[in-house]
């Protein structure tokens, strides 16, 4: 099969969605899973990437919400204007707002556990390719203190602070996974911009369930590049998807928001 536009093989034919708005901090979450279920059923046929701009949200994992500061942590998200709400899938407490941008890849596949690993190598580089397409340098790996710590972070060395002194990287996209029988979900979470009320409700946050951290090590790509937009990423996203990878292309369907609503209604 080949791709009228390119003299290369087609890899795979998918959806691209940008959400309109916001469905509220836990539905933006709960309709992730909702979409899994789609596809799993076979209600989606091709991937779907889903991408929006969050509400101010705090995305806590399980466990945290079993700790005895976990009331008190959900306080501070209010005291900062953030929602407190509980993943399914993934570690610890991530913070994100609209200076982010949130991307839900969906996929039918048969043996949908194998590649478990890889995918999480996988759309790492990724978005390192996104972040260096716009001028930021990035790499896959945990910072030492980071919030939500992961072996396949994305993050970013800054430049000497106005002072001279030396800056520790930052961390700029944590990833979670969901796999069900003949289906996967691949969520990412980039801070883009804005960085400063995501490392003050996280110095809350982490402090009232008593996890040890590294506020430095929270920030965003306009840390390293005050220019860059959410914009501007989610443009080189689409272009890193639709690019040539292994000799093969991506093939991408524009939806509308209203369009995947209709198949796949929320709630």
């Amino acid at each position: 099969m080949t791709d009228p536009a390119t003299d290369g093989p087609l890899h795979q034919v998918l959806d691209w969605v940008r959400q309109e708005g916001s469905l509220g901090a836990a539905e933006d979450l709960d309709y992730a899973v909702t979409l899994l279920r789609a596809a799993q059923a076979g209600r989606l046929t091709d991937p779907v990437v889903r991408l929006y701009r969050p509400e101010p949200t705090v995305a806590f994992g399980q466990r945290d919400a079993r700790l005895p500061g976990f009331d008190q942590a959900r306080q501070a998200c209010r005291d900062h204007g953030f929602a407190p709400v509980v993943r399914r899938a993934g570690g610890r407490a991530a913070a994100y707002h609209g200076g982010s941008l949130v991307v839900d890849h969906v996929q039918r596949d048969t043996d949908a556990m194998q590649g478990f690993r890889d995918r999480f190598a996988g759309f790492g580089e990724l978005f390192v390719d996104v972040f260096r397409a716009r001028g930021v340098s990035a790499a896959v790996g945990e910072v030492p203190g980071e919030y939500c710590a992961g072996e396949f972070s994305v993050h970013t060395p800054l430049p000497p602070g106005p002072d001279g002194a030396a800056r520790g990287p930052v961390k700029l996209a944590g990833t979670a996974q969901r796999v069900v029988k003949g289906a996967w979900l691949f969520s990412s979470s980039l801070v883009v911009e804005d960085p400063a009320p995501v490392r003050a409700v996280l110095t809350d946050v982490y402090a009232a369930l008593g996890l040890d951290w590294d506020p430095a090590t929270a920030g965003a790509a306009s840390d390293a590049d005050p220019g860059i937009t959410v914009e501007a990423v989610a443009a080189s996203l689409r272009e890193a998807y639709a690019g040539t990878r292994a000799g093969a292309r991506t093939r991408i369907t524009d939806r509308s928001w209203a369009d995947l609503l209709a198949r796949v209604p929320a709630g």
